[in-house]
């Protein structure tokens, strides 16, 4: 049975006038419906590139993506991107900003607008939906940018270092929030990161990429003994440091 994603042979080289830079070395890998991946790497290794080549706003310079069996060759609605900054409009309100893809493609349906408010009641934005961005906190911020990628109801979730902006305490608590959300939405997701702990505190697989010409060293299960898991909850888990070091080991090594 094939996986939701398939990462097949895949390569990127870019290209400029002063000549060919490869990223990205035939990686493959899977990943199942409803399942939540993060990949780790060294800074430059291409893990934005390959988030990019899967959202099809890439070309891969070889191999293939399929999202439900399906080869990706440009952008499709059955898949969201949320980048590092939520590129909140400061003159839209909140509801406004939540819309703003339904209205550019021209589906802002009864139903549509009936989930996004149930959106904002459920994750305690109900509140402030007639707010502008700079009335809000950073963590409120990006769970609305989240509640704007799931208003078009995509079925693939990439997160690009969407906490890396954020201090330590609102990282954590956010992280756990967005975590908790995409679960409850059962969204297969992909998480871009560099910080080891939110990997594993977020994950069931930890994929960890090379430096440039970036390979695929090593994928790492993660199980945690701990019941109602969350982002916030795994990190007090027994195996939590062993996997930490583990990754971290990976990710220092020479080889």
């Amino acid at each position: 049975m094939a996986s939701f994603v398939e990462i097949k042979d895949i390569s990127y080289t870019y290209h400029s006038l002063s000549g060919e830079t490869q990223a990205l070395n035939n990686l493959n890998f899977g990943i199942n419906k409803g399942e939540f991946v993060s990949i780790v790497g060294p800074s430059g290794c291409g893990k934005s590139t390959l988030l990019s080549i899967i959202a099809g706003l890439l070309t891969p310079s070889k191999g293939k993506v399929f999202i439900n069996n399906t080869p990706i060759y440009k952008t499709s609605n059955d898949v969201g991107y949320m980048l590092q900054k939520d590129h909140l409009f400061s003159w839209r309100t909140v509801l406004e900003n939540i819309t703003l893809g339904l209205e550019i493609q021209k589906k802002c349906s009864q139903d549509n607008l009936d989930y996004i408010h149930s959106l904002l009641e459920l994750y305690d934005l109900g509140d402030f939906k007639s707010h502008y961005p700079a009335q809000l906190s950073g963590g409120m911020r990006q769970r609305v940018a989240l509640i704007r990628t799931l208003a078009l109801k995509p079925e693939l979730l990439l997160l690009d270092e969407p906490f890396s902006a954020l201090d330590y305490q609102t990282r954590l608590s956010v992280s756990d929030d967005i975590g908790k959300i995409i679960a409850k939405e059962n969204k297969t997701a992909i998480l871009v990161t560099h910080d080891i702990a939110e990997a594993i505190s977020m994950g069931h697989r930890v994929i960890i990429l090379t430096k440039r010409p970036a390979v695929i060293k090593k994928i790492i299960d993660i199980h945690l003994s701990i019941p109602n898991r969350t982002p916030f909850t795994s990190r007090s888990a027994k195996e939590f440091s062993s996997y930490f070091n583990t990754i971290w080991k990976e990710l220092n090594s020479d080889e």
